[in-house]
């Protein structure tokens, strides 16, 4: 029967006919067969179903098999023995066929339990091994895989098992799609698929083999001696468990073994798995890699691989069966590399033929991919403006597209910097620690230079003031104008945590400071101010003259200069005006200044009063509101320094008489006593006629006298009358005034009764409860007898009278005159600057002293103008000075950008919009701090008190913006040559710092293992466990002991 059936398989007759006879013999298999013949029809069998070369042999043979096995057991049990397995699993050279392993799963399933079962499996557990250690092919090994998970018994014990999970591995490794079209490539994933769920079906089981394999992954994956590894290794990793992802992560990137040639290697390939079409985790595994090689340094690595790899990533946006794995390795790539726009600029070219295929692809997963492409695009051209021509293509393409505000671009910018990566050894090496959670970069002390680092980062943080600076063109002539443009653009944009400003303090250091002492930062604002505007003015003159003499003729009339850069943003105008008493003639001159400094009023002055109730007309002063006391100074742009002067009173000095002797009589004549009495009578006469006159003329001036002083008088009361017609006037407006900030702050008081509820609610009753000033309203004072910023600008404002040796001389007397003196602000800078003058001489110790007194900052500042007018100022910067001497102590800087906004509804996220977050500078450390410890700070620390504030003035209310719609205050684009220095340094930051993150790792490795005693080293404190601390080149963490060093 069985040469029967293998000659009409090996005849030439029509397939109809063959499976006609097949069917027949196939039948008579079913019946009762004698031990021989059974035995040569499977030995048939299995010869067709292992080497036919066509369709039907290899089914004849197979269904010869099946029902010879089903029908006849025992004799089948006697064929599929271990000999004949092992013959046919040996047949031929190098590793079994898939025929020969299918051959064997088919006899497997048909074989009867029993010892020969068992001789059987006892065999494929070596045989298995072996033939995994051949390195088989994709379709040898997917059937090894079938035929282990469909037989567990064939899967080696103990240590061999773990031998063939580390083989399949390399297996893997090995394989290579053998055909192409749609069809070779089902298939071979359907390969790598069943194999690499053999390894999770064997992890399952032993969960201790999973480490083990993902060594020899590494192992067979960075490996640069063979050639690259087959992309189906991506299927295992679908398989691991996201549990172990940090910690294998964090090992292998301390991992001393490792060099950095391997993990490139392994790196560049694992990104190149993206490609794979069912790997499910692949981009966390990715990412996390990353993210690890960040945390210890390895700069050198992820900028070599980024540059190689970002374009094919890119690519695989064009598929959506891997692209959102595609996509998230990508954003990743991007947003980390942000030290140099060369990753991003390769891109370029790709960018509008992808977003013109994912438009035209129209399906949810390609407008998903492209909102996200135009976000990371807008954030990267954000981060790296000033090509204009090679950006246009690309904005012309997302045009469409949504655009997001800028503090969604600062969000993605700052969440995944490389040097924002957290690292394990920060702990051991503080210096390793990286850049701010902020975002912002900090200032570094040079010694005793914190004056200089707080006044620069107040500076910075005036937002339209840097905007100024870092827009000025390359060849200017303005060299320390240029020197403040390259820090503000490596404050904005350098990856260290903090830079040096020994360049620009050099340039801008004041002639009579002493180098390595304290100073008043307050100077050192004034004198920088005044030298850029010079500097700026200096420098459009000579431009102006050059441009002149280039002309052929000369102007008739020369153009008017332009305003300065810190005219337009710092500077505003003052008006004195100076009223005789006697004449009532007033005298007005109008100043420049870009500060106001601001005294402190004596006890009785310090009246909790809005400010708008200060401007009063000179004629309703009286001398009891004007006591004595020392003035301030306002610096001028247009002539010396004006001097509040001091008022001094005293009796007026005693009224001379002079008395008029008597003329003695002379020697007498020879005149009789007729003649003398006459004479005598006639002299009486005479001098009564004299006084008579003198009388009438006294008589006469006395009336014109009374007369000119009724007609004064009258004067006078129309004048008063004038004054008190405008007095109610303005009475009335600040009335109104008082109203609408009265119900601004009851609004803002319940908005903030609802915060502190809520805060109270997350603490869960922990922590310490503080009274904190209305964030966003206006304060009217402090407690009772504390001053507030209102108080004392209310008596900058307030009339002064100069009498006695302060007297006036009005030109219109001709004399000095008692006079009185009121200033009021005609034009209101940009930003608004008031320094309280806290350091004063006292004479008794003869030294300067500090006025510690708490003063109250408002949030909001209502500033009167001249006219009537008025302007609102928004808080933005506050300069603090620790200590109780100019010469000594510490500064350091509270700042926020822009101006203040409405407080976020209840429901909003817990961290304040950009605008309204509060940062505090202190040197080169940064944190986040907000407007309660600015408040606090004086009451928490007593010899911390606010010396300079930043004021930013309110811009005119408008229609408000749509909700959502980006904003127009973008930073400005830098010239080349200091984009250039900035990429460079940040590269130059990376490889220190890599460098010195591996010396830090050879150390550590050494050391014997201990518990974490620097936990927690490089973590954020409350800034109000402790003062902001000292002075010293390290800054904002020298505790106490950095503050005794003045």
């Amino acid at each position: 029967m069985d040469k029967i059936l293998e000659a009409v398989v090996t005849s030439s007759y029509p397939a109809s006919v063959k499976q006609g006879l097949v069917r027949r013999v196939l039948e008579a298999v079913r019946q009762p067969l004698e031990r021989e013949q059974c035995l040569a029809l499977l030995a048939l069998g299995a010869r067709l179903y292992v080497g036919g070369t066509e369709e039907l042999p290899r089914r004849v043979g197979c269904q010869l098999l099946h029902v010879a096995g089903r029908h006849h057991p025992e004799v089948f049990a006697e064929f599929f023995n271990a000999r004949r397995v092992l013959r046919l699993l040996q047949s031929g050279t190098g590793p079994p066929g898939a025929r020969a392993l299918a051959c064997v799963q088919l006899g497997l399933q048909l074989l009867p339990e029993g010892p020969s079962a068992d001789e059987v499996f006892a065999m494929l557990r070596r045989e298995v091994l072996r033939t995994v250690c051949e390195r088989p092919g994709p379709a040898s090994c997917a059937q090894v895989a079938r035929l282990l998970a469909r037989h567990p018994r064939c899967v080696p014990d103990g240590p061999h098992r773990l031998l063939l999970c580390q083989q399949l591995v390399r297996c893997l490794g090995r394989f290579r799609c053998p055909a192409e079209g749609e069809e070779g490539a089902v298939e071979f994933l359907e390969q790598a698929q069943q194999v690499s769920g053999l390894l999770a079906q064997l992890w399952r089981a032993q969960p201790a083999a999973i480490l083990p394999c993902l060594k020899e992954l590494f192992a067979v994956i960075s490996c640069t001696e063979e050639e690259p590894p087959s992309s189906a290794l991506a299927s295992v990793v679908q398989h691991l468990p996201l549990e172990l992802l940090d910690g294998v992560v964090r090992n292998l990137s301390n991992d001393d073994s490792v060099t950095d040639s391997q993990m490139l290697t392994a790196i560049s390939r694992m990104i190149d798995w993206v490609s794979w079409p069912l790997g499910k985790n692949i981009d966390k595994w990715i990412i996390a890699l990353l993210k690890g090689l960040a945390a210890v340094k390895k700069f050198s690595i992820l900028i070599e691989v980024s540059l190689a790899k970002i374009e094919k990533v890119f690519s695989k946006l064009l598929y959506p069966i891997v692209r959102g794995a595609a996509l998230s390795v990508l954003k990743y790539m991007l947003l980390t590399f942000q030290h140099s726009h060369e990753a991003f600029h390769l891109l370029l070219p790709h960018i509008p033929p992808m977003v013109a295929s994912l438009l035209k692809e129209d399906s949810n997963s390609g407008t998903s991919c492209l909102e996200q492409l135009a976000e990371l695009v807008h954030c990267m051209v954000f981060r790296f403006p000033g090509f204009p021509d090679l950006y246009e293509p690309i904005m012309e393409a997302i045009k469409h597209l949504h655009v997001p505000n800028e503090d969604r671009i600062k969000q993605l910018l700052g969440q995944d910097a490389w040097t924002s990566q957290k690292s394990e050894l920060a702990g051991f090496y503080p210096r390793l620690m990286a850049k701010s959670d902020t975002g912002k970069i900090g200032l570094i002390n040079l010694g005793n230079t914190c004056y200089v680092n707080s006044i620069l980062q107040a500076l910075f943080m005036a937002s339209d003031f840097r905007h100024c600076v870092l827009r000025l063109t390359e060849n200017n002539s303005q060299p320390l104008m240029t020197k403040l443009q390259w820090l503000f653009a490596f404050l904005e944009h350098s990856q260290r945590p903090a830079i040096s400003p020994e360049n620009f303090l050099s340039a801008s250091w004041t002639p009579w400071f002493s180098p390595g002492t304290q100073q008043d930062c307050s100077e050192y604002l004034k004198y920088l101010l005044d030298r850029l505007h010079e500097e700026e003015k200096t420098g459009a003159r000579i431009c102006q003259k050059l441009k002149q003499s280039s002309l052929p003729s000369p102007p008739e009339k020369p153009p008017s200069p332009s305003p300065t850069s810190v005219e337009k943003m710092f500077g505003g105008k003052i008006v004195t005006r100076i009223c005789c008493l006697r004449c009532l003639h007033v005298s007005s001159r109008e100043e420049a200044f870009t500060d106001l400094s601001l005294a402190f009023p004596p006890p009785e002055r310090c009246r909790h009063r809005r400010l708008g109730s200060v401007m009063l007309p000179a004629g309703e002063v009286r001398a009891q509101d004007l006591p004595p006391s020392p003035r301030i100074q306002i610096p001028s742009q247009k002539g010396p320094r004006r001097q509040r002067k001091h008022c001094i009173t005293g009796d007026a000095p005693p009224t001379v008489l002079d008395v008029a002797s008597l003329d003695s009589p002379g020697p007498m004549g020879q005149s009789s006593k007729e003649e003398q009495v006459e004479r005598e009578e006639v002299e009486q006469e005479e001098r009564a006629e004299k006084e008579e006159k003198e009388v009438r003329k006294e008589e006469e001036e006395e009336e014109r006298t009374r007369e000119e002083e009724e007609e004064k008088e009258k004067e006078v009361e129309k004048e008063e009358e004038k004054v008190e017609k405008e007095e109610e006037k303005v009475e009335k407006e600040e009335e109104k005034v008082e109203k609408e900030e009265e119900k601004v702050e009851k609004e803002e008081e319940k908005v903030e009764k609802e915060k502190e509820k809520e805060k109270y609610e997350d603490s869960q009753g922990l922590g310490t409860h503080r009274d904190a000033a209305t964030p966003s309203g206006e304060q009217v004072g402090g407690p009772e007898g504390s001053r507030s910023v209102l108080d004392l600008v209310n008596y900058f404002l307030s009339p002064e009278r100069l009498t006695a040796e302060n007297r006036y001389y009005c030109d219109s007397c001709a004399s000095l005159q008692d006079a009185e003196k009121a200033v009021e602000l005609s034009q209101g800078p940009c930003y608004l600057i008031l320094t309280l003058l806290r350091f004063s001489f006292d004479l008794r110790t003869m030294r300067r002293r500090k006025i510690l007194d708490d003063v109250s900052i408002p949030l909001l500042l209502r500033l009167p103008l001249a006219g009537g007018r008025g302007q609102a100022y928004d808080l933005c910067s506050v300069v603090v000075h620790s200590g109780v001497s100019s010469e000594s102590g510490h500064y350091y800087c509270y700042a926020r950008e822009g101006a203040a906004r409405p407080p976020p509804s209840l429901g909003m996220a817990d961290r304040p919009e950009p605008e309204n977050q509060w940062y505090l500078f202190n040197d080169t450390r940064v944190s986040f701090s907000s407007f309660e410890s600015v408040s606090n700070v004086t009451s928490f620390f007593p010899k911390d008190t606010a010396y300079v504030l930043f004021y930013r003035q309110r811009p005119e209310e408008g229609p408000e913006a749509e909700p959502g719609s980006p904003r127009v205050r973008a930073e400005p684009t830098l010239h080349k040559d200091l984009m250039e220095a900035i990429s460079k340094d940040n590269i130059l930051y990376l490889q220190e710092q890599e460098k010195e993150a591996r010396s830090r790792t050879a150390y550590i490795s050494a050391l014997p293992a201990s518990p974490r005693w620097g936990r927690g080293f490089d973590e954020d404190k409350d800034e109000d466990e402790g003062s902001p601390g000292g002075c010293s080149p390290a800054g904002g963490n020298g505790g106490d002991f950095h503050r005794l060093v003045f």
